[in-house]
């Protein structure tokens, strides 16, 4: 599928993120975009390209997490031939290749602590020096640096160095997650789904169903857009009527009762092995019940519902930590309509 550059979302804390990426698009200034997972930062470092003087010269990217940290001094400032062992002729860097333009540095925590000490000379002075060379080539670069990292405390920590991050800081532009984007999950659930719909080749965009949608609503997106998208479209291509609102939504695509034995080993260690290690379900007081079958029942539903929630709705690993048969946590799922 194509590369997403559209932003779509109404809700005021996303708008005002885009609009201060606007604002300083403008300056010849280094720029850190801040966000987590799926947020968008990169379609923001590419809007701070084109909406700058820099927009007709190069746009490179490089992903500082891709990188061995053997290689990644070479890769940013190049190398001359024989510098390193693999080294057969002279490469120029991403510095040199952005000459003009803008370099775009994504996980830039992940930078070793060699690497930020020659960025900051690069940022600096605007030269950069070739990985086995002697003489300093100057370089017109633009920096937008993003991370999901608290910069601040890397440094208290001595992870990361503070002068760089004076130099790099001019402006900082922190995303929202998703979650805190109020009316933006449905607006790009549609949009989603409608571009899903007419791959399928649907007449018509059914839309979403209320389950769906208070599902959707309910969750914490901690996968952010790109994490709201691939739920839609698994959604979509999974629906068997397209005539029918989309009402069935799959969070994990990895859930199932025939999960490799390693993956659910790593489940149960994130969550409590039995139901009393974890905070109980609240209670009604005991003067207040009048009907002791009913709140037995809604007692039991909501450690079914919590557990399950926190398996990842996987039924076998659910049932291990109730210390249930696959066969009893089936029946009780049933008969409280959580299946």
């Amino acid at each position: 599928m194509e590369r997403e550059t559209q932003f779509i979302g109404q809700s005021a804390a996303f708008q005002d993120a885009v609009d201060r990426a606007s604002q300083a698009a403008a300056l010849d200034r280094p720029v850190l975009v801040i966000g987590e997972r799926g947020t968008g930062k990169e379609l923001i470092a590419e809007r701070l390209h084109r909406l700058s003087a820099r927009w007709d010269k190069p746009y490179v990217i490089m992903n500082c997490a891709a990188m061995p940290e053997t290689l990644i001094e070479a890769e940013l400032f190049g190398h001359e031939a024989g510098a390193f062992t693999g080294a057969t002729r002279s490469r120029a860097g991403r510095f040199e290749e952005a000459d003009g333009g803008t370099l775009f540095l994504d996980e830039l925590a992940t930078m070793s602590m060699a690497a930020q000490e020659r960025l900051l000379r690069a940022v600096e002075y605007g030269e950069v020096t070739r990985v086995g060379a002697s003489r300093p080539i100057r370089v017109d670069v633009r920096i937008v640096a993003a991370t999901n990292e608290h910069l601040p405390a890397l440094v208290e920590a001595n992870s990361f160095r503070a002068d760089l991050l004076d130099r790099l800081s001019f402006e900082v532009i922190t995303l929202p997650p998703l979650r805190a984007r109020e009316g933006d999950i449905e607006v790009l659930a549609t949009y989603f789904g409608q571009r899903m719909a007419a791959v399928l080749g649907w007449e018509e965009w059914p839309g979403f169903g209320p389950r769906a949608l208070a599902a959707m609503e309910g969750h914490d997106w901690p996968g952010n857009v790109r994490e709201l998208r691939n739920v839609i479209e698994r959604a979509i291509y999974r629906w068997a009527d397209p005539e029918k609102p989309v009402d069935a939504l799959t969070f994990d695509p990895f859930a199932s009762p025939w999960q490799p034995v390693a993956s659910k080993a790593a489940v149960k260690a994130e969550a409590p092995a039995q139901p009393g290690d974890s905070a109980p379900a609240a209670t009604p007081p005991a003067g207040t019940v009048n009907d002791l079958r009913a709140a037995v029942d809604g007692y039991e539903r909501q450690i079914l519902a919590d557990t399950m929630a926190r398996c990842r709705y996987n039924q076998k690993v659910a049932a291990e930590a109730l210390g249930l048969s696959y066969d009893q946590i089936r029946h009780a799922l049933k008969k409280h309509g959580l299946n």
